[in-house]
């Protein structure tokens, strides 16, 4: 449970660590690997390990909602308003890894999120990278790494 909510949070948090202001595109998938304490509010920091653009924050701070109705996980970005709908690739007991995809007018961003869970804590990184293309062609590459900490503060949201 933990590891989807930090996933969600990693797609959602990887938005607002960009500066350029976009929605967040919407994700859907299956929800059959994830338990479900990993649903709930989470406290989420990031901080900026390393880039080669100026495009990316420093640091942020987010609260999270992640849920369930079916088999699709919502996460919802408190500060912010952001909502996007996900879908974890691979996980474990305590190690989750996802990746995200987004199309931004002539950019295209890819945000791969990796955590590690540890009761109702996890940490991690996060990578981003943008892709800006011209007649189809990549003509700039930006991409950032972030450390990834969050925090449970809140209990689970999952409706069947």
């Amino acid at each position: 449970m933990k590891k989807i909510i930090l996933i969600i949070f990693l797609l959602l948090f990887i938005c607002p660590c960009i500066v350029f202001a976009e929605q967040p595109a919407l994700l859907k998938g299956s929800v059959s690997v994830v338990p479900k304490s990993f649903f709930g509010t989470w406290r989420v920091t990031s901080s900026r390990l390393e880039q080669n653009a100026d495009i990316f924050k420093e640091k942020s701070l987010d609260m999270w909602n992640l849920s369930r109705t079916d088999d699709v996980i919502t996460l919802y970005n408190m500060f912010n308003g952001a909502k996007a709908e996900i879908n974890v690739e691979d996980s474990d007991d305590s190690h989750v890894i996802f990746t995200k995809y987004g199309k931004y007018g002539k950019k295209k961003l890819t945000d791969r999120a990796e955590i590690y869970i540890d009761g109702d804590t996890f940490t991690g990184y996060d990578y981003i990278k943008i892709e800006t293309f011209v007649n189809g062609k990549i003509v700039k590459t930006q991409s950032a790494k972030y450390k990834i900490k969050g925090e449970k503060i809140g209990g689970a949201i999952v409706t069947d």
